[in-house]
C-alpha cells in the first residue's frame, strides 16, 4: 500500500455552513475525520500548512508547498502527495507548483464545492478521489495533477469554469487526463511536461490587464512608469487590440519591459494573424509575446517565473512556446 502525504491548506473542503447558511472556517479540518476510509486506499499521513481561503493564497503560500514537498522528496519518504485546497485560486497554485516542481512523485490537488455539512457535499469524495490517483502506479511523472468529480487534469489545462456548480473544473481545448470509475484510475493519455526552475522572485511585479472595446492608454501608460517587470494582456479574439490603445504599449515596449498577450476568449489560442493596426501580426511585429494557450492567471505566473530567471526576451519567447 503507497505511503502519501495530505497536505491541508484550507478552503471550502474544509469549511462548514453556519446555521445562517453561511460557511465559515473551522479549527478542526472535518475530512480528518474518515482515517477508517481513508486507509482503504493508502498509508496516510496529514500536516495542515495553512487554514485559508484559496483568495488568501499568494506566491510565498505556494512557494512554501513547494519547499515542504521538496524536503519530504529528498528524503524518499512518500510515494506521493495530495494537497486540499479552496477552489478560487487552485488552478494558479497547481500551475505554479507545476512550473517549481520536477519530480516523479505524483502531486494531486483537491477541494470542494460544497462545505463539508451541505447536503450534497462533494468534499470528501473528491479527496478519496485524490488519494486514489496519488496511489496509482500510472500517476507518476505526469506532473501536478488536479481531481474533481472523477476527472484528472493537467495543472496546465484545467480552469474554473462555474462559480459554484461541482463539475466546474474544465480543460477547454483539451479535455480531462483521465477519468476515475468505481475500480480504477485511467488516463487517456501522458502530457507534456514543461521546463521548471526551482526558484521564483516574490519581489518582481506583473500586473495582469484585460482589453474592452475602445479600451484607452491610460492604464498601459500608468504602468510604463510603475516599474513594473512585466505585464500580461487578456487581448481580444486571437490576439487584437484596439488602436486607442497602443500609444501605451508602445511605452511599455520602449521601456524593454516584456508584454505577454493570452486571449480573454475561453477556447483557443492567440496566434499574429491579423496585420492591421492593432492586429496579432502587428503586435507580433512589435515585440509582443504570444502565449500557448495559456489563460491569463497563469501567464502572469509563468511570466514570474521566466523573470525570475532573468531570461531575456527571445528565451522568454522560447519559454512561452512551451
Amino acid at each position: 500500500m503507497k505511503k502519501l502525504l495530505v497536505i491541508h491548506t484550507g478552503g471550502t473542503i474544509s469549511m462548514s455552513q453556519d446555521a445562517s447558511n453561511k460557511v465559515v472556517t473551522n479549527d478542526d479540518n472535518p475530512i480528518s475525520k474518515h482515517q477508517d476510509i481513508i486507509g482503504q486506499y493508502a498509508r496516510v499521513e496529514e500536516t495542515h500548512l495553512f487554514n485559508v481561503p484559496s483568495p488568501h493564497m499568494t506566491i510565498e503560500k505556494v512557494t512554501q508547498l513547494q519547499h515542504k514537498i521538496i524536503q519530504c522528496v529528498e528524503i524518499s519518504e512518500y510515494d506521493g502527495y495530495v494537497i486540499t485546497h479552496g477552489t478560487d485560486t487552485l488552478e494558479e497554485t497547481a500551475f505554479l507548483l507545476d512550473l517549481l516542481l520536477k519530480i516523479e512523485e505524483p502531486v494531486v490537488i483537491t477541494g470542494a464545492m460544497r462545505s463539508s455539512n451541505e447536503i450534497g457535499s462533494d468534499g470528501l469524495y473528491n479527496f478519496i478521489s485524490a488519494i486514489r490517483v496519488a496511489s496509482s502506479n500510472d500517476a507518476s511523472g505526469k506532473g501536478v495533477m488536479v481531481v474533481f468529480n472523477d476527472e484528472i487534469h493537467t495543472a496546465r489545462n484545467v480552469t474554473k469554469t462555474h462559480t459554484s456548480n461541482i463539475n466546474t473544473f474544465q480543460s477547454p481545448n483539451h479535455g480531462p487526463l483521465g477519468v476515475l470509475t468505481k475500480d480504477r484510475v485511467q488516463f487517456h493519455h501522458h502530457p507534456y511536461r514543461q521546463s521548471s526552475f526551482k526558484m521564483i522572485n516574490h519581489q518582481l511585479y506583473v500586473p495582469l490587464i484585460k482589453s474592452y472595446m475602445g479600451m484607452g492608454s491610460d492604464l498601459l501608460e500608468f504602468y510604463a512608469n510603475q516599474g513594473v517587470d512585466g505585464i500580461v494582456v487578456e487581448a481580444l479574439g486571437q490576439g487584437n487590440l484596439p488602436t486607442t490603445c497602443l500609444h501605451g504599449l508602445k511605452q511599455i515596449l520602449d521601456n524593454y519591459i516584456p508584454i505577454v498577450l493570452v486571449s480573454r476568449s475561453f477556447n483557443g489560442i492567440v496566434s499574429p494573424v491579423y496585420a492591421y493596426e492593432g492586429g496579432g501580426a502587428d503586435l507580433f511585429e512589435k515585440g509582443v509575446i504570444f502565449s500557448n494557450g495559456l489563460n491569463g492567471p497563469k501567464a502572469r505566473l509563468k511570466l514570474l517565473v521566466g523573470l525570475s530567471q532573468n531570461m531575456n526576451h527571445q528565451k522568454l519567447k522560447n519559454y512561452f512556446e512551451e
